[in-house]
């Protein structure tokens, strides 16, 4: 057992309480619930490899989790702007790698819950994503990424898009000084469905920095848009901390805020990565 085990212990029964007792939906129980669930048989298992975080930031790393292992992502999101108003989700990833060289994911809303300007309500569950991923190393430090998708209009029309897209994204990402990480993602979108006038593809950006503070704790900053020509080009700085339970189970919680008129408003987070199984 690590030396900090008690304390780690402690630190996330009085985080899990408190976040039962500021939940105000069963979803925020849930999520609570499951980050205390999902890091207690990770204590008892010290060959358990380290989890690979992709949430809570948009970019994500050249980095695969550990082979063979089912990996998990959930989190809340809460976002305030113009319309809808507000907008809940509960969000998922199910990360699976072959090797430490390739991978996939399946991702997206389980449940959303959309507050619109004109106060209807509707909730549903969300779209899907689906992606292939390789990694291309160059240097114990350094490596390239690799990403191949699809999302698949599984959302109500009210929700989701109501088409399928298409894209690609290039990863590259490196420690470049000790305690330091940077992951600087490029992306590629084909639009299912456009209106007249914009284009079918759109392109994505996003760079984000890490540091780790302690063995536990490590805290992250972004800043990620998208460019479509004949709509407004979007642009959000987003800011969060993580705390790792184990090396098997870590927690974040964060902030974001759109930079431009089309970017939205504030949006809040909170959400936990874990290995589930030992698939292979």
């Amino acid at each position: 057992m690590r030396p900090s085990a008690t304390f780690d212990r402690v630190v996330a029964r009085a985080a899990h309480r408190a976040l039962q007792r500021t939940a105000s939906r069963p979803a925020c129980r849930a999520l609570a619930c499951l980050a205390f669930a999902a890091a207690a048989p990770a204590w008892a298992d010290d060959d358990a490899p380290a989890v690979t975080p992709y949430r809570p930031s948009v970019s994500t790393p050249a980095a695969l989790s550990a082979p063979g292992w089912l990996e998990v992502e959930a989190g809340l999101l809460r976002t305030h702007a113009d319309d809808p108003t507000r907008r809940q989700s509960l969000l998922y990833t199910l990360k699976l790698a072959f090797t430490p060289d390739w991978g996939v994911r399946i991702g997206g809303d389980a449940v959303v819950h959309q507050v619109n300007a004109d106060g209807s309500k509707v909730t549903s569950g969300g779209d899907t994503s689906i992606v292939l991923k390789r990694r291309f190393a160059v240097s114990e430090a350094s490596a390239f990424g690799l990403e191949l998708g699809t999302k698949l209009p599984t959302a109500s029309r009210r929700i989701g898009s109501g088409h399928a897209d298409v894209g690609v994204n290039g990863i590259f990402s490196s420690d470049f000084a000790e305690n330091w990480h940077t992951d600087i993602n490029v992306l590629a979108t084909h639009l299912g469905g456009t209106d007249l006038g914009t284009s079918a593809w759109q392109a994505g950006w996003a760079a984000a920095v890490s540091r780790n503070l302690t063995d536990t704790w490590g805290v992250t900053g972004e800043l990620s848009g998208t460019h479509q020509r004949g709509n407004g080009s979007t642009s959000q700085a987003l800011f969060a901390t993580s705390y790792a339970l184990s090396k098997a189970a870590t927690v974040d919680i964060g902030v974001s805020k759109g930079l431009s008129a089309a970017s939205g408003g504030w949006s809040v987070f909170s959400g936990v990565t874990f290995l589930a199984a030992r698939l292979f």
